[in-house]
């Protein structure tokens, strides 16, 4: 009979899922120029990024709202360090945020640039941020309006 439990050959109950912060990349200016609230995210979108075969830099998915949950502030301040991130060159919108199939909201995409991009030849990511400089940051790319009239494409309002 074998003593092995399910969970040293892959199955069983899940590990632990964790992510580390680099001291190279927090000690360049566009960390220490970021709001606390960017820096707070950041490992936030970390944890959705899958490393080996599975790497899904470039499709990284966390919602404005999912990551105002997580960390205990409104969505206009968690929206707030989405763009900081970008501003800075740590995360840039690979997919802009739309609507999907029977009109549900999908959330942008996002790459790590600190992170190897899926069927590269690099062994490393861009590393944007290296580059930033006070005043000169990387465009930001916010989500619009899916309706910015609000008349649905009516000329004149129907009561």
């Amino acid at each position: 009979m074998n003593k092995r439990s399910d969970s040293k050959r892959g199955r069983g109950q899940p590990t632990e899922h964790w992510t580390k912060l680099i001291r190279n990349t927090m000690e360049t200016p566009a960390w220490r120029a970021l709001s606390p609230v960017a820096q707070a995210l950041y490992p936030w979108l970390k944890l959705e990024w899958r490393s080996g075969d599975y790497n899904n830099n470039g499709k990284i998915s966390l919602s404005v709202r999912q990551a105002a949950k997580g960390l205990g502030i409104t969505p206009n301040t968690a929206a707030k360090a989405f763009q900081d991130l970008q501003q800075k060159g740590f995360i840039v919108v690979t997919e802009p945020a739309h609507l999907g199939i029977e009109g549900k909201a999908k959330c942008p995409n996002y790459e790590l640039t600190e992170l190897t991009m899926p069927n590269s030849e690099k062994t490393e990511g861009r590393k944007l941020y290296k580059e930033w400089r006070p005043g000169h940051g990387f465009p930001v790319v916010k989500a619009t309006a899916n309706n910015p009239s609000g008349a649905n494409g009516k000329t004149k309002p129907h009561h």
